[in-house]
């Protein structure tokens, strides 16, 4: 019988420093040979959890076990809790292999094939989960125990702050940790609540007045930038008036726990309770809840879709004077200062009005639409085509390593070579390289080429106006739906603009737009569209992109 093995241990430090999975190695390749068994693939997940399925080694035996026909007629594991710790999961997978004839061998919790073997099998895996579930809990009770203690569990300490070991004992032999005052980062922490409290020689300052003042006078996060989201945890963040919590995300659904559960740890100042408070207020009077609403005349039409071109970052809605102008800006140097990018403020509503009418005049008038969709049926003939072609070829390369796997196999069962460590090693690469073919082929089979029929010139020119009359119309909600659905990027430049959009999208949009009995306002937010270098077209064509 032909097998594969499977080691795991649970975290990556026990791989490094365990000898668990060597000793897994050794007694699997020892009973496979006691037993008479070839050992064809070997897995092994160096730190993964068996409570869920997501272990990439794991998922690659998976793969291989329900090719057909199978390398191999059983998995072997050196105990049940080695395949996974959940009862039901262990019973999906138990069966999903069964279909395609392979079985799980356990080396030192042997079963028997009938009904009271499976039911034996699910015995041990749900003692296995249940004894995990109780190692996780006493692991977080002894976790937050240690938390109130005043000691540090993670790896990386908070922004101000840095592991120091004491010389208390802990596990394996492991000193405990402490988080301590880093005094240069600390330093750093005082300016920015000195900053927002105090202002800049008189010059009262905001977050991102901070955020750039910091990073113009060469001060950086751990060398990241600072930006407003960065300077707003640090001004909100209690653990730097000594309060710090353990226990407040779910790791597991990374939800936030009930403030009942979170476990208070005693940590060095570095703003003192009165300051904290001090800023705590201020931000509250300046949260935009407690401020003027700012009236908003129509929704802003190119949210989402304008890019700058001189850094690449998204151009978003500023205001001036009280909200009296408004303006695109790029985030870049919204958020960490001006001198970050040398883009300009971009009127809204010139800006708007000149895409539109351009749009409108240039890209889907009836010369245009006729020239677009003839291009777009040609490209479409031409991907077929190529997509037929690239399955042939695939099917070509599937096949000639199915007979090299083959060959191999028999050449293995008749003993005229023998199963070493290089043809382990060479039915490894086999394996793999089926794997991505098979990938390969699924992703053709997958992205079809849209298919349509063929619009009379009277039909393109119905589009032509429906569209036209979409994009000027006096209905904003309507304007700013077909945009977003026939475009996909707008890059400004200094002087220039470049709209983008996919030719698939007209197609779409002639179907919503010509609906007779539908409402008006039954535009998509968004579809899948054509990208270059995504399948098999060697190059975008030149009349996906307007200027």
């Amino acid at each position: 019988m032909k097998v594969a093995i499977y080691a795991r241990v649970s975290t990556t430090r026990q791989a490094e420093n365990d000898l668990s999975i060597p000793d897994q190695l050794r007694q699997m390749r020892d009973w496979a040979k006691a037993n008479g068994h070839i050992t064809v693939l070997e897995f092994v997940e160096p730190g993964a959890s068996a409570t869920d399925d997501k272990r990439p080694e794991f998922q690659s035996m998976i793969a291989a076990a329900l090719v057909k026909p199978n390398p191999f007629d059983a998995i072997v594991i050196h105990s049940l809790s080695r395949f996974f710790r959940d009862g039901i999961e262990f019973g999906v997978y138990e069966r999903k292999l069964a279909k395609n004839k392979v079985k799980v061998i356990s080396i030192t919790q042997p079963t028997s094939d009938d009904a009271g073997g499976e039911m034996m099998r699910r015995i041990i895996t749900l003692f296995d989960e249940h004894q995990s579930r109780e190692t996780s809990k006493h692991t977080s009770r002894a976790m937050r125990e240690n938390a109130r203690q005043g000691y540090f569990n993670g790896s990386k300490p908070p922004y101000g702050y840095m592991v120091s070991a004491t010389d208390v004992q802990g596990s394996r032999g492991r000193k405990k940790k402490k988080l301590s005052i880093n005094e240069a980062e600390a330093d750093v922490v005082k300016k920015i609540y000195q900053l927002y409290l105090k202002g800049n020689h008189g010059k009262s300052m905001g977050v991102k007045e901070i955020a750039i003042h910091l990073n113009s006078a060469g001060l950086n996060m751990r060398g990241k930038l600072f930006g407003m989201q960065k300077v707003h945890k640090i001004l909100s963040d209690t653990l730097y008036m000594g309060e710090y919590y353990f226990n407040v995300i779910n790791s597991k659904t990374r939800e936030k726990r009930p403030p009942s559960e979170w476990v208070k740890t005693e940590i060095p100042q570095v703003i003192n309770p009165h300051e904290f408070e001090q800023v705590r207020l201020k931000r509250e009077s300046r949260a935009p809840k407690n401020s003027n609403p700012r009236a908003v005349s129509s929704p802003c039409l190119m949210t989402g879709l304008l890019k700058c071109g001189g850094c690449g970052n998204a151009l978003t809605l500023a205001t001036g004077k009280g909200g009296k102008y408004r303006y695109y800006k790029c985030t870049r140097r919204r958020n960490k200062g001006n001198d970050m990018c040398d883009s300009k403020n971009l009127p809204m509503e010139k800006l708007d009005q000149l895409i539109l009418n351009q749009l409108a005049d240039k890209a889907f008038s009836v010369e245009r639409m006729q020239e677009l969709m003839s291009s777009f049926r040609r490209s479409q003939q031409a991907k077929i085509e190529n997509t037929d072609q690239q399955n042939n070829m695939v099917q070509r390369q599937l096949d000639q390593l199915d007979e090299r796997q083959h060959r191999l196999l028999d050449a293995i069962e008749s003993g005229v070579v023998e199963l070493d460590e290089l043809t382990q090693k060479r039915m490894q690469q086999i394996k793999i390289s089926r794997e991505a073919l098979l990938i390969e082929q699924a992703n053709l089979k997958h992205k079809p080429a849209i298919s349509f029929e063929p619009l009379r010139a009277s039909q393109i020119e119905k589009m032509s106006n429906l569209l036209r009359a979409k994009l000027l119309g006096d209905d904003q909600e309507i304007a700013r739906n077909y945009l977003h659905l026939l475009v996909s990027e707008v890059k400004v430049t200094n002087g220039e603009i470049v709209v983008k959009g996919g030719l698939s999208n007209l197609i779409v949009a002639n179907e919503i737009a010509t609906i007779k009995n539908g409402h008006i306002k039954q535009v998509p937010t968004s579809i899948p569209d054509w990208c270059a270098r995504r399948d098999s077209n060697s190059r975008p064509l030149a009349s996906e992109s307007t200027n």
